[in-house]
């Protein structure tokens, strides 16, 4: 119920930098959406085969990212899971198309604890399982720009646990 909800609220946002859900179906308790194709990879993608980013691309991406949350937000929608699987770039335009918003926290798996999300882009109040809101998102979209202009995550350890905690407690390490 809570993944047909988010979705159909996902399903309303119209933004140029979100990818349309197009559907968003529940035939015979097997709970599907359908959104439209992007041609492009996504910014995880295009790190891994060409290393972080220049200057002036990260921006662009990064801006361009943030305006959908942005208006999301707007609407009332958290996404629950930036992160750079989750920004795709169009290959014909270079347009940043944001994926899964506000279905990644009706339908994201549990990772520890109940918690759900990536803990690597996680904010420090999600990792503790409280409440989230715009902040989050922001927290993450930091998160993700450290790794578009380092090529490397802010945190990492042996497993999501220590990432968690790593997240919590410790500060972000500079870019520099």
């Amino acid at each position: 119920d809570r993944f047909l909800r988010e979705a159909r609220l996902a399903a309303k946002l119209s933004h140029p930098n979100i990818i349309p859900i197009h559907s968003v179906e529940d035939i015979g308790g097997f709970v599907f959406f359908v959104m439209a194709y992007v041609d492009g990879e996504t910014l995880a993608q295009r790190v891994r085969s060409r290393g972080p980013l220049p200057a002036n691309e990260g921006t662009r991406v990064l801006r361009e990212a943030a305006w959908a949350l942005a208006y999301a937000h707007s609407k009332g929608l958290v996404h629950s899971d930036v992160k750079p699987d989750n920004i795709l770039i169009e290959n014909a335009t270079s347009r940043v198309l944001v994926a899964d918003f506000g279905i990644a926290a009706a339908f994201a798996e549990t990772t520890v604890d109940g918690i759900s999300g990536t803990p690597e882009f996680m904010s420090p109040e999600q990792a503790l399982g409280h409440d989230v809101d715009a902040r989050s998102d922001l927290y993450s979209l930091g998160a993700t720009a450290f790794y578009a202009f380092s090529g490397r995550l802010p945190f990492e350890g042996r497993t999501a646990t220590e990432v968690l905690a790593k997240q919590v407690t410790q500060h972000a390490p500079l870019l520099s």
